[in-house]
C-alpha cells in the first residue's frame, strides 16, 4: 500500500521549527533553540512559513555513521522527514496516514536529509496521487516551490544555500520506499542497541525486545513530570 504513519510537526504556513526532541525521554515535540533563541524559518518570499504539513515518520533513524549509497553522505540522525501535500493545514503532534508519491535528497550541511513527499490517504484528492509525476500535473509549481525552498530557507539566517544531490531530481514512489526501509532498518538496530545512538534517548512503550523498553508507568511518571504548558511567547517581530 506504500502507506505509513507521519507525525506532523510544523503546520503548514506557520514558522516555529518544531520537532521531535530525539534526546528527551519519549522524544516530545519541541521548538528548536539556537544561541538560547527560540528557532523560527523565516518567510522566504514568495512563501509563507513551511509550504506544506511537515513532519517525520516514526520508527525510522538516518544513521549518521552510515554513509548513503546514493548521496556519498551520512544521515542526519533524525527520523526521516515528510512534506505532505493535501489541502488541510494538520494540528502540530497529529498522527496521520500517508501515501507516499516520491522523495528529494537534500544536502543538509554535508549530512543526507531525505524528504519525503506524500498526500494524507483522507484526503478527497489522494486518489489522483500515486506516484511524484501526479504532482507535477495536478500541482503545477508545487515541487519547484519545494526544491526552492529547501534551497533557500537558511540563507535569511546567514547560511549558504542548500545542495541536493541528483541536481535537485526528484526519485519516484519506489525509491522513496526503499529509502523508507532503510531507514527503518537503522533504527531497529538503533533500539536493539546494536548501533550506539549516542545522545539519542531510545526509551519506548511498545518494542518488547528492547532493551530501552520501559512500563507504562515509568512512562506516566515521564510525562506527568513535564512542566505545565504555559501561553506562548509573542512571535517576534523580525
Amino acid at each position: 500500500q506504500d502507506v505509513f504513519n507521519m507525525v506532523v510537526e510544523v503546520p503548514r504556513w506557520t514558522n516555529a521549527k518544531m520537532e521531535i526532541a530525539t534526546k528527551d525521554p519519549l522524544n516530545p515535540i519541541k521548538q528548536d533553540v539556537k544561541k538560547g533563541k527560540l528557532r523560527f524559518v523565516a518567510n522566504v518570499f514568495p512563501h509563507k512559513g513551511y509550504i506544506w504539513n511537515y513532519g517525520a515518520i516514526p520508527q525510522t533513524w538516518e544513521d549518521p555513521g552510515h554513509k548513503d549509497e546514493n548521496t556519498g553522505c551520512c544521515g542526519d540522525n533524525d527520523p526521516i522527514d515528510v512534506c505532505e501535500i493535501g489541502s488541510k493545514v494538520c494540528s502540530r503532534g497529529e498522527v496521520i496516514k500517508v501515501k507516499v508519491l516520491g522523495t528529494l535528497a537534500l544536502i543538509d550541511e554535508g549530512e543526507t536529509d531525505w524528504k519525503i513527499i506524500a498526500i494524507n490517504v483522507d484526503d478527497p484528492e489522494a486518489d489522483n496521487y500515486n506516484n511524484i509525476d501526479d504532482v507535477r500535473r495536478m500541482k503545477p509549481g508545487y515541487l519547484e516551490a519545494t526544491v526552492d525552498w529547501f534551497r533557500r530557507y537558511k540563507v535569511p539566517d546567514g547560511k549558504p544555500e542548500n545542495q541536493f544531490a541528483f541536481n535537485g531530481e526528484f526519485k519516484d514512489k519506489d525509491f522513496a520506499v526503499n529509502v523508507i526501509k532503510s531507514t527503518h532498518e537503522h533504527w531497529k538496530a538503533l533500539l536493539a542497541k546494536k548501533t550506539d545512538g549516542g545522545e539519542i534517548n531510545c526509551t519506548n512503550l511498545t518494542v518488547s525486545g528492547s532493551p530501552f523498553c520501559c512500563s507504562q508507568e515509568c512512562a506516566k511518571a515521564t510525562v506527568d513530570a513535564a512542566p505545565p504548558c504555559k501561553a506562548a511567547n509573542p512571535i517576534p517581530p523580525e
